[in-house]
């Protein structure tokens, strides 16, 4: 019988959402790779109680995370039977929809009718009666945006969701959509956007001269980044070429020719950087996300982990989340952008209302 450690809040920092009363842990756990049926349950068991034991209250889920689509919160929804059920109030779970999660024509957008389904089915496989953060997960260009944002006001006041989010959202579409829900009396939680030292999207301005990290404080979201660690990337792990376990060589959002030599080179260079702060890679990368930059400093980091060790190593990151300014000059100048946003798309499709 799982008991959780009783000193799981005393070192993870926990940092408010926006304009909100909720809070959450500088790291959260997301469960995109390794918690699909690919990975031993055990397994997926053991890092999901060890994240609690840390301090890390939220799970980030989507409806098509796997392999195969559903089997993530499918998992999920065991082992918060098994272990979990005791805590759910101490808990933050969220889900999505938007990306394809099946191949009828209800599978994919930001319809009422898809979106309303499919957290009814994201319920039923995790076997909670709520989420407390469900998201649009990526512009559609094909759908009113009143009638995605109208599907996530009756979410919220049906009880089914807690708090309604986005993802993938460039400045100016977010700041409509955060109007428009603040005129419904339901104001968006939170904005998910990649981000990591090799992929800035986030701080350019948009078209109207403001960035997605300066509209989300100036419409009082909060905003967790994922793939800060640039779909592994930014690890240790190829350094000296690609390792045949790795997501790089099993074709999981990491393709091989992006570890080109010119990043290779930067990725060095910045393990190197690491090095003399005293942290491997991957935590500096993780510290970096979640520096200090006034009202656009981000909220969580979203990680994932393959076992227990790694899931350990990401999180002693907050350990040292301070930089010197020679030290961010140093990750300027060596860094530049990865080409590894495979979500720009998704953003450019829909620039506006």
């Amino acid at each position: 019988m799982y008991i959780a450690d009783a000193e799981r809040y005393s070192a993870m920092p926990y940092r408010r959402v926006g304009h909100s009363g909720l809070k959450l842990p500088a790291i959260s756990l997301g469960l995109w790779h390794n918690f699909g049926d690919d990975t031993p349950l055990d397994r997926q068991q053991a890092i999901l109680r060890r994240a609690f034991d840390r301090g890390v209250t939220h799970f980030d889920l989507a409806n098509n995370y796997g392999p195969q689509p559903g089997a993530a919160e499918e998992n999920f929804g065991k082992v918060v039977a098994r272990d979990f059920a005791p805590y759910r109030d101490e808990m933050i779970i969220s889900s999505k929809a938007g990306w394809v999660m099946n191949d009828s024509p209800y599978g994919f957008g930001g319809s009422r009718k898809y979106l309303m389904s499919s957290l009814d089915a994201s319920l039923r496989r995790m076997g909670l009666d709520y989420v407390d953060i469900f998201y649009h997960h990526r512009p559609d260009p094909d759908t009113p945006l009143e009638e995605t944002m109208y599907a996530l006001r009756d979410i919220v006041a049906s009880g089914k969701a807690l708090y309604a989010g986005i993802s993938s959202y460039g400045s100016e579409l977010t700041r409509e959509a955060a109007e428009m829900m603040a005129e419904e009396g339901c104001p968006l939680l939170i904005h998910q956007p990649s981000y990591s030292i090799v992929n800035r999207w986030v701080e350019e301005p948009g078209t109207e001269g403001t960035s997605l990290l300066q509209q989300a404080a100036d419409s009082g979201l909060g905003v967790i980044a994922f793939s800060p660690l640039a779909q592994g990337m930014l690890t240790d792990r190829y350094l000296d070429g690609i390792p045949e376990d790795s997501r790089a060589a099993a074709g999981k959002s990491l393709k091989p020719d992006w570890l080109n030599e010119q990043n290779l080179a930067m990725i060095r260079t910045l393990h190197g950087i690491a090095e003399d702060r005293g942290q491997s890679l991957a935590q500096m990368a993780l510290a970096w996300i979640l520096r200090d930059q006034g009202p656009e400093t981000v909220t969580s980091a979203l990680v994932g982990a393959s076992s227990v060790e790694q899931l350990d190593q990401n999180l002693d990151a907050l350990k040292n989340l301070e930089f010197s300014d020679s030290e961010l000059k140093a990750i300027d100048d060596a860094a530049h952008d990865a080409g590894i946003n495979i979500w720009g798309a998704a953003t450019a499709s829909r620039t506006h209302a």
